[in-house]
C-alpha cells in the first residue's frame, strides 16, 4: 500500500512538472515528494532533505527549482518575518500559524476576513491573509517547564 502511494506521487509529480512546462529530473521530483509530506521548509532545510536521498544537491540549485516551481504555481511561499521564507505544495486556500520563538509553521483551515472594502474605497482588494502568531506545543512546554 505504501509502495503504491509514493507511486502514485511520483507519477502526479511527473505530470504536474510537464504540465508546467519543466523538464522532469531526479532532483525536482525528490524536492516535490520533500515538500509533499506537508512540512513547510525553508532552502536550507529543503535542502538537506532531498540530500539524504540524492546523494548531492546545491541550495542554489534548490533555490533555481523553487523560483520555477512558484512561477508554475506548483508551490507557495510563506514569509516568516526574522526566519527565512518557507515553501509548501500550492494547494487550497488556507491561513498559516506561526510560532514567534521557532518560526514553526502549520497550515490552519480558516476562511480569510471579509475585505473591508468600504474603508479603503480607492483600493483594488483581491485577498486577505491571516497569520495566527503565539506558541507552538514544543515552545509552551519549554516555557512552561522553565517556570
Amino acid at each position: 500500500m505504501a509502495r503504491e502511494a509514493v507511486a502514485e506521487g511520483r507519477e502526479t509529480a511527473i505530470r504536474q512538472l510537464r504540465d508546467a512546462g519543466l523538464r522532469v529530473t531526479s532532483p525536482r521530483l525528490e524536492v516535490l515528494h520533500v515538500l509533499a509530506a506537508g512540512d513547510h521548509l525553508d532552502v536550507e532545510g529543503l535542502t538537506a532533505a532531498a540530500r539524504e536521498r540524492l546523494g548531492t544537491l546545491t541550495s542554489q540549485a534548490v533555490y533555481e527549482m523553487l523560483r520555477h516551481f512558484l512561477e508554475a504555481g506548483l508551490v507557495t511561499k510563506f514569509e516568516r518575518p526574522g526566519w527565512p521564507a518557507v515553501f509548501e505544495i500550492a494547494g487550497p486556500r488556507h491561513q498559516h500559524a506561526l510560532c514567534v520563538q521557532c518560526g514553526r509553521v502549520e497550515n490552519v483551515a480558516h476562511q480569510a476576513p471579509v475585505l473591508p472594502r468600504k474603508d479603503l474605497p480607492d483600493w483594488e482588494l483581491d485577498d486577505a491573509d491571516i497569520v495566527f502568531k503565539g506558541l507552538c506545543p514544543e515552545c509552551r512546554s519549554a516555557a512552561c517547564a522553565g517556570r
